[in-house]
């Protein structure tokens, strides 16, 4: 249970006018887009039944990130934040409208997801540095961590309805309802987008330098302050070994766990309902003091929760272990950009972010490719495995360098 500090402290950050209709459109959007990533993964395996192509649109859908992140950040400290997302948003919904087109007249193929998968993350790439840098404009300063929180427990929620309505659409056969519903929900929430405003809109002091040296100053910025780059490393382990679980799903549910899409959907569901709790007890936090170990314990609590998923072939081991998953990731996920949005100066916010987008999407994309072609040699268990080692030693090494400093 939260205490009444923390319930109220939600309230007080939902009560915002601007703040409030964001986290409206944005739980509709997320909805729609975790059943279009179950439908796109289940559909995926329907059509290749190999592990490699799991990693292929996870790749082609995370990676763009790498390559624009950084530009995106630079992008979104010199324009209107805003903007940039609303613009985005409307990509966003023709994909979906696309997708949904070829899928109801029969001419959805795997090169087909891979490219609007492409398509999907290269719009991604552009939109979430200004996404997540426009979060200090819709609320005050000191209601910052519990946005971020409220924003973890929205993401995650989604993660939980999503699936569940996904699989039950799937498997009756109706996969491409799934990709219109999600065009709907992207089109709800460019309407909410569309009539924000923002009362402290982004406004800077500072005398503008040429775009390239304005890249680069974020990267240095991020490398010099020690805070900063350690949150970053963390959050490349966290990327690397553990976040391609998620894309990797359709492949567990169907080969580990000799499930369908409701087992899809079950597994999936339940990361997301651990991680709504992780969030909500994030959001009713009062204090920041002691957040930067709490994140480094649930790092190395992620870890070794992976190891006891992929120890079974059972699902009453693997349930509870993805319910552990959630609560893990949520409290990283959220805690790693609360600590960051804290850290960073206001000028700067849209290229660190830039930063945590990138290692975010692009980490996963290269996790998911990697283990999905070891995959076909190994299984799809010792990848994993072997990505829960290496977030548990880096969150290890990490801990032992905090004590060390203090």
């Amino acid at each position: 249970m939260l205490p009444t500090t923390g319930i109220s402290k939600i309230a007080e950050t939902l009560r915002s006018p601007n703040y409030g209709s964001y986290v409206v459109g944005n739980g509709i959007s997320l909805i729609g887009t975790w059943m279009q990533r179950i439908a796109v993964g289940w559909l995926t395996w329907e059509l290749t039944g190999s592990p490699i192509w799991l990693g292929i649109i996870a790749f082609a859908d995370l990676f763009p990130a790498v390559i624009l992140g950084p530009i995106s950040g630079a992008i979104a400290d010199r324009r209107d934040r805003l903007r940039l997302v609303q613009v985005s948003q409307g990509f966003s919904c023709l994909q979906a409208v696309t997708l949904f087109a070829l899928a109801v007249t029969g001419n959805i193929s795997v090169v087909a997801l891979a490219t609007l998968s492409l398509f999907l993350g290269i719009v991604t790439a552009v939109n979430q540095p200004a996404r997540l840098a426009l979060v200090p404009s819709l609320v005050q300063a000191h209601q910052l961590n519990s946005a971020i929180g409220i924003n973890s427990v929205i993401f995650n929620l989604a993660r939980f309805i999503g699936p569940a309505i996904s699989g039950v659409i799937i498997a009756n056969g109706h996969v491409s309802w799934v990709f219109a519903i999600n065009a709907v929900s992207f089109g709800f929430f460019l309407f909410i987008l569309l009539r924000l405003r923002l009362t402290r809109p982004f406004k800077t002091n500072r005398t503008r330098k040429r775009f390239l040296a304005e890249l680069l100053e974020g990267f240095a910025y991020a490398v010099r302050d020690t805070h900063i780059s350690a949150l970053l490393l963390l959050l490349i382990a966290i990327g690397l070994g553990v976040r391609p679980l998620v894309e990797l799903l359709p492949g567990l549910a169907s080969a580990v766990f000799s499930g369908g899409p409701q087992t899809l959907a079950l597994l999936t569901a339940t990361l997301g309902a651990g991680a709504i709790v992780g969030g909500l007890w994030l959001a009713g936090r009062d204090h920041e003091g002691d957040l930067s170990w709490t994140v480094l314990v649930a790092a190395l609590a992620l870890g070794l929760a992976l190891l006891v998923f992929v120890s079974s072939t059972s699902l009453w081991v693997a349930v509870p272990a993805m319910a552990a998953l959630g609560l893990a990731m949520s409290i990283t996920g959220a805690g790693i950009q609360t600590l960051l949005q804290l850290y960073v100066d206001s000028d700067m916010r849209g290229r660190v972010l830039s930063l945590y987008g990138l290692i975010l999407r692009g980490g996963p994309a290269i996790g998911a490719l990697t283990m999905g072609w070891l995959a076909e040699f190994f299984g799809l268990r010792w990848p994993l495995a072997g990505g829960a080692v290496l977030l548990a030693a880096a969150a290890l090494w990490l801990m032992v360098r905090s004590r060390k400093n203090t």
